[in-house]
């Protein structure tokens, strides 16, 4: 595997510029060039050589181009993957800031850095190591690799299992079973060949029927909690509002147990990158928020348990605990916080369903977007969502066509999308159009795209088709007592139906109908739909359940 490049263009300053990037000459293929002229044809010789760039980086002005934007927007078109940091000389950072950072918001470059005045300037490697880490999430075949997959076929299991991996933070790699890799797990497998195998470090090997049977091997199943210990809180999901809850109340004392169906992040946890969450100058990748999370309520004892369907709630009685079933085991806490997210809903096109997996995907699936290199895609969805992986697929595909039933993104969108979107070639919007139908001969090959003003049709060439259509609250699991909206949303607080009030006030905010159990996130209803309000509704459940745990006063 070729060394990845770091092309550093430095025209007045070359030679700061270079000893600020020293640390990085043994892991990284350091070229020096002056213009962007120079800086295409290294990245030709590169490219040609069977290598990659990781990461652009430039002072703030660039001789030979109309601006740094201008030489960003011919380098992009070479390496759309690679990342890229203008590094502004101290005499230039000041003055040249106001006319460069607003590109930064329309995502044509990263990252506005002060050039390092010195050694040990650990601020600015903080940043270039922090874009290099997400460069790395996204490349086909990582070079640290937590888990070993060994299968002859990339089919949607094994596709599946990638993308679970690679939500919960984990490298992988898939191997040939002729290939090295595959032969060493092979020799650890004591029965016939079965496909996929799955290795993870210090686990023995597992033949995945299921994304399942990889989150229990490496997590473990509740039936390994102490069936005679009632903790004090069960959190049902695993996205924002869970993590944030899990966070809290670990830190403030309570024994807290965290049950999450899929990976670890929920919706989020798929988005390739959030650019308004608070405190996150830079963006921060959903799989990532999602994963320091975790560690912040593992750190205060918090534990998880992933790939684990909660089937059923039953409400304590007369003081006894709240029960949660799986096919594990069950969980018994004191009490339950509702955070189970939404699901995509379905396109309901047949003969689409029956490609999901091959070519077809609900959300983001980020495994499935580095498999779309040179490719024809479509995104359906109007939402943050569905703009953020126009954006990641953007990096690998040919060409990636959002397609909206409004008349417009700007309803749904928040505008920073919007104008990446607009700024970006390989990405376009067809408004007023709906996908109708689609096939191909074991994958998807074509859709069939209606305007919804016309009714006219047209059949385009289609490799990838990701849905993003919006909310379905996961509430099958729950039981009649706890009230529910017209679609299926968990009420809360002064929309609880007024029977359930008690002398005449409603119940606290996030409260439900069932005493000790608890909702917050995007399962309840009227909740904004967005990763901050999600966390902050999280956390803001925890003192109720403080209140509710508390003995009443003699």
């Amino acid at each position: 595997m070729s060394t990845p490049a770091i092309v550093l263009i430095g025209s007045e300053h070359p030679d700061e510029l270079l000893g600020g990037f020293a640390r990085y000459q043994q892991e990284y293929d350091l070229r020096l060039v002056r213009s962007c002229r120079e800086a295409l044809e290294a990245t030709h010789d590169i490219v040609a050589g069977g290598g990659t760039v990781a990461l652009y980086v430039t002072e703030s002005v660039v001789p030979d181009a109309d601006s740094v934007l201008h030489a960003f927007h011919k380098l992009r078109e070479k390496v759309p993957t690679a990342r890229r940091v203008i590094a502004a000389h101290w005499d230039r950072f000041v003055a040249d800031g106001p006319g460069l950072r607003a590109g930064m918001a329309a995502g044509k470059y990263d990252a506005y850095l002060l050039m390092p005045r010195g050694i040990r300037d650990e601020e600015f490697h903080h940043a270039i190591t922090d874009l290099l880490s997400d460069w790395g999430s996204t490349v086909p075949d990582p070079e640290v690799v937590a888990v070993k997959i060994v299968s002859p076929a990339r089919d949607a299991l094994t596709l599946g299992i990638r993308d679970f991996l690679d939500r919960m933070g984990m490298p992988s790699r898939v191997y040939p079973p002729d290939s090295d890799g595959g032969r060493y797990v092979l020799d650890l497998w004591d029965d016939e060949p079965a496909y996929p195998l799955v290795y993870a470090i210090d686990r023995p090997v597992v033949h995945a029927t299921s994304v399942r049977d990889v989150a229990t091997s490496l997590y473990g199943a509740p039936t390994e909690i102490d069936l005679d210990h009632v903790v004090d809180v069960a959190v049902v999901g695993g996205g924002p509002a869970g993590l944030a809850a899990a966070v809290y109340a670990a830190s403030e004392g309570l024994s807290t147990v965290i049950l999450e169906a899929e990976a670890i992040g929920g919706q989020a946890g798929t988005s390739s990158m959030i650019r308004n969450y608070l405190g996150f100058p830079r963006g921060i990748s959903g799989m990532r928020l999602a994963q320091r999370a975790r560690n912040q309520a593992l750190r205060f004892g918090a534990r998880f348990y992933t790939g684990q369907v909660v089937d059923e709630l039953r409400p304590g009685l007369d003081g006894d605990p709240h029960v949660l079933c799986t096919d594990s085991g069950e969980v018994r806490a004191r009490a339950v916080v509702i955070a189970s997210g939404v699901a995509y809903r379905k396109l309901r096109v047949d003969p689409l369903e029956e490609l999901v997996g091959t070519g077809v995907y609900y959300g983001a699936a980020m495994t499935a977007a580095r498999e779309m290199e040179g490719q024809d895609v479509f995104v359906v969805g109007g939402g943050n969502s569905a703009g953020q992986a126009a954006m990641h697929l953007a990096r690998f595909a040919r060409s990636v066509t959002i397609l909206v039933r409004r008349p417009a993104l700007a309803e749904t969108m928040s505008s920073y999308l919007i104008n990446e979107i607009e700024y970006n070639p390989r990405v376009s919007v067809r408004t007023c159009t709906t996908v109708v139908d689609g096939g191909g001969d074991g994958r998807l090959e074509w859709l069939c795209l209606e305007d919804v003003r016309t009714g006219e049709r047209e059949r385009v060439p289609a490799s990838g088709l990701f849905l993003l259509l919006g909310a379905e609250p996961h509430c099958d699991w729950l039981p009649p007592a706890i009230a529910r909206d017209d679609h299926g949303f968990v009420l809360t607080g002064r929309d609880v139906p007024r029977e359930h009030w008690r002398d005449g006030l409603p119940p606290a905010e996030l409260t439900t109908t069932v005493p000790g159990v608890f909702c917050a996130g995007d399962v309840r209803s009227g909740s904004m739909k967005r990763v901050a309000s999600a966390s902050g509704e999280g956390a803001s459940v925890v003192p109720l359940v403080h209140a509710f745990l508390a003995p009443e006063p003699t």
